[in-house]
C-alpha cells in the first residue's frame, strides 16, 4: 500500500480527522489529502466526511489493500481476481528481484500441488504465494514449508478448527484415509539457488476457506465447513502471514512448533519415494524437516516423498 495512504488510514483509525489536520500531520497539501482519500474509496474503504472530518467506517472485504491494512508483517501484497497460478507469478517477481511479495488471487485456473498434481482453486479459497530471498542454506529451505504449515494450522485453530499437520506439507482435520485426515490446506515450495546459496524461494499456500463442504471432495474440508459459519478471508490471510513472518526469521524454532501441531509423528506410515516404498513408524523430525521412520528397528530418514497414515495414533 502506498505509504501516505497507509498513514491516512492509521490516523483515521483513532477517530475523525479534518482535512487540514491530516495535511499538516503528513506534510502534504489539502488537495493531496483529498486525492488520497478518493483513491482509498475507489478500492473499497468507506471514508465518509462530516463537520468533524474524515473517519474510517469500513474496509474492503478482500484484496491487496484489505490485507495490507493492519498487517503486521513485512510483505507487499499483489492481488488478482483470477490467475493461472500464483506460484508462477511469484516466481516471475522473484526472478526479477522482487521479494517479500505476496501474490494473492481469488481463484486459480491452473493450480498445482506436489508432483504436478492438479489443485482445485475456485473462488472462495485463499490462494497465495510468498516470494522470499531468505538467508538460509538450501538444506534448510524445507523449514519454510513447515513454517507455513504451522502458520495455517494456528490460524485454523484460532477459529475453532481442530487442524493438524501431516508430513510434509498438508494441513488436515480429523484422521483417516490416505491424507491422514480431511485436507484443509496444501503447500508447495519452489526455490532457485546454488549448492551453498539460495537466490529465491516461493511458498505457495492454498487454503479451502469459504468453500461449501458440498463443493469439496470427500477427503477435503474447508474452514467454513468446519466452523459452520462465515469466515473472513482477510483476517485469515493476515494471521497466516504474520505467523509465517515470525517463524521465517527464527527457523530454529520451526521444528519444535511443527512437532507440537503434527499428526504424523507416532503414526504407522507408508512412505513412497521416487524409487521405492516402505512402511514404518514415524518417530521424529530432523533439524532440516526430514521425517525419521523406524523400519523394523532401523531408522530411515525421508527427505521427500508421499506419506500415508495407516492407523490412528
Amino acid at each position: 500500500m502506498q505509504e501516505t495512504r497507509r498513514a491516512i488510514l492509521d490516523a483515521l483509525a483513532d477517530g475523525p480527522v479534518t482535512g487540514p489536520a491530516l495535511a499538516e500531520r503528513l506534510g502534504i497539501s489539502r488537495a493531496a489529502v483529498w486525492k488520497h482519500v478518493e483513491a482509498l474509496r475507489e478500492v473499497g474503504f468507506d471514508v465518509p466526511s462530516d463537520e468533524a472530518g474524515y473517519h474510517l467506517a469500513g474496509h474492503p472485504e478482500y484484496g491487496a489493500e484489505a490485507v495490507e491494512y493492519g498487517l503486521d508483517a513485512p510483505y507487499d501484497v499483489e492481488y488478482h481476481e483470477s490467475v493461472q497460478s500464483t506460484n508462477a507469478i511469484a516466481r516471475e517477481r522473484a526472478t526479477d528481484g522482487v521479494t517479500n511479495r505476496v501474490v494473492l488471487a481469488d481463484e486459480q485456473t491452473g493450480g498445482r500441488g506436489r508432483r504436478d498434481r492438479q489443485w482445485s482453486s475456485p473462488s472462495g479459497g485463499i490462494w497465495m504465494s510468498i516470494a522470499l530471498a531468505p538467508d538460509l542454506p538450501p538444506a534448510r529451505v524445507p523449514l519454510l514449508t513447515l513454517a507455513a504449515a504451522v502458520a495455517v494450522t494456528k490460524a485454523a485453530r484460532a477459529r475453532g478448527v481442530d487442524a493438524s499437520i501431516k508430513w510434509p506439507n498438508d494441513v488436515v482435520v480429523g484422521d483417516g484415509g490416505e491424507r491422514g485426515g480431511r485436507k484443509l490446506c496444501g503447500i508447495l515450495t519452489e526455490m532457485e539457488g546454488e549448492s551453498a546459496r539460495v537466490s529465491w524461494v516461493v511458498i505457495g499456500i492454498g487454503v479451502n476457506a469459504t468453500l461449501p463442504g458440498a463443493d469439496l471432495p470427500p477427503d477435503a474440508t474447508s474452514l467454513q465447513a468446519e466452523i459452520g459459519g462465515p469466515v473472513e478471508r482477510r483476517t485469515v490471510v493476515q494471521d497466516v502471514l504474520e505467523e509465517f513472518a515470525r517463524l521465517a526469521v527464527t527457523p530454529d524454532r520451526v521444528v519444535e512448533e511443527w512437532t507440537a501441531l503434527a499428526s504424523t509423528l507416532g503414526q504407522r506410515v507408508a512412505i513412497t519415494e521416487a524409487t521405492e516404498s516402505f512402511e514404518g513408524d514415524a518417530v521424529a523430525l530432523t533439524e532440516t524437516g526430514a521425517l525419521v521412520v523406524d523400519v523394523d528397528g532401523e531408522r530411515r530418514t525421508v527427505y521427500a516423498g508421499d506419506c500415508e497414515h495407516l492407523r490412528p495414533v
